[in-house]
């Protein structure tokens, strides 16, 4: 039934996604105030890292039912047709990106660098397209795209060889860390993937994993002690070596450590593994989260794909507004404003949308559970 289905569905999850969502919106606006309080300075890691953990693990609870109850053919078809709705919101995104542009070059004399090789010609478009030039705004969803691609071989993989595959996955990992070249090249710049596939496919394996281990052992994390306090020092760790000290007006810092982030570097994968760990191992985080007054971000993780197409138009916006009209106080509250009440707006919609369409089918469906997994449990 639709309602078991969503019962399914753990809530920190989706609570963390959406948060990243959120943090992402922030982050990719430079000077904004807000950037201070967000992942990035507690730690290696950044939103992007728990984003893409957190789609492997979606993905296997999305589309992992489908392969092993409809067959392989059902889930190719569930995983290419996700792919392609990526790719159409990657090219609107695109596209809208370089109207915005065009509209602030004409009218407030914005001069780009590189945003030109695509706003001309047939040619730079095209590479925009076929996803051979990538703007520093537009890495993320690619990235999603090629990684989903390969998540069938990861299921089969996991399921049947599950430490031949993790250690095949590992391998590739680590050869990107040893010859960072192996990676795609970025017609916008000249320079590599910012997101290196290669590299950043063993976050989303381990997420696959996860979430493999998480619903065969009913939902829960186990809690072991040594481990959470192991994590807990690394976490310690990371915020010393991380953390902008002078930026929270302290004039001091144990480290400086800045972990490749294109490849990910195994302090970031590390930092992102165990802030996880400790919050999913929590029974007071569980509580956190079901509280009612932060659903709305919970609900902005069950509609990732169009809350993150979202802010990216709105961190694209803030972008321009601050480099044409300062940073100032009520300049900064009005773009995170407008773009945080947009993204969980468009959220709530959706899910008043999605609720609704789930009724009928309810009714019509009874103890249908195939139907009411591809209800529940969608990216």
């Amino acid at each position: 039934m639709v309602g078991s289905s969503r019962s399914r569905r753990d809530p920190r999850i989706d609570f963390l996604r959406g948060a990243a969502l959120l943090t992402i919106f922030i982050d990719h606006m430079p000077g904004n105030f807000l950037g201070l309080l967000t992942l990035r300075n507690f730690g290696f890691a950044d939103a992007a890292e728990l984003f893409v953990l957190l789609a492997g693990f979606s993905s296997m609870l999305a589309y992992g039912p489908t392969f092993e109850q409809a067959g392989a053919g059902k889930g190719l078809r569930r995983v290419g047709a996700r792919c392609l709705r990526i790719y159409l919101f990657q090219i609107g995104l695109l596209l809208t990106t370089l109207a915005i542009f065009q509209f602030w070059i004409s009218n407030f004399g914005l001069e780009p660098r590189r945003i030109r090789l695509l706003l001309h010609g047939l040619s730079g478009l095209s590479q925009g397209l076929t996803l051979r030039a990538l703007p520093s705004s537009l890495n993320i969803l690619p990235l999603y795209i090629i990684l989903l691609a390969i998540f069938p071989l990861l299921w089969i993989g996991i399921r049947r060889w599950p430490v031949a595959t993790m250690l095949a996955s590992a391998g590739l990992w680590i050869a990107t860390n040893l010859y960072p070249e192996i990676n795609f090249t970025n017609f916008w710049d000249g320079q590599l993937w910012y997101f290196n596939p290669f590299a950043w496919q063993f976050l989303f394996a381990i997420g696959n994993l996860l979430a493999r281990l998480h619903a065969t052992h009913g939902q829960r994390i186990p809690s072991v002690g040594w481990l959470r306090l192991a994590c807990a020092a690394y976490l310690g760790f990371a915020l010393l070596a991380a953390a902008p000290w002078t930026n929270w007006g302290l004039d001091w810092r144990l480290i400086d450590l800045d972990p490749d982030k294109t490849n990910l570097a195994p302090m970031r994968l590390l930092d992102i593994l165990a802030l996880v760990y400790v919050l999913m191992s929590a029974p007071w985080f569980d509580r956190l989260v079901r509280r009612p007054s932060l659903r709305v971000v919970e609900i902005c993780g069950r509609h990732s794909l169009e809350v993150f197409s979202t802010g990216t138009l709105f961190s694209l916006l803030g972008r321009l507004i601050f480099r044409t009209f300062g940073t100032d106080v009520l300049t900064q509250v009005a773009v995170n404003g407008a773009g945080l009440i947009a993204m969980i707006g468009l959220a709530l919609l959706l899910d008043r949308s999605r609720t609704s369409a789930a009724k009928p089918i309810l009714s019509r469906t009874g103890d249908d559970t195939t139907i009411g997994i591809e209800i529940g449990q969608r990216l």
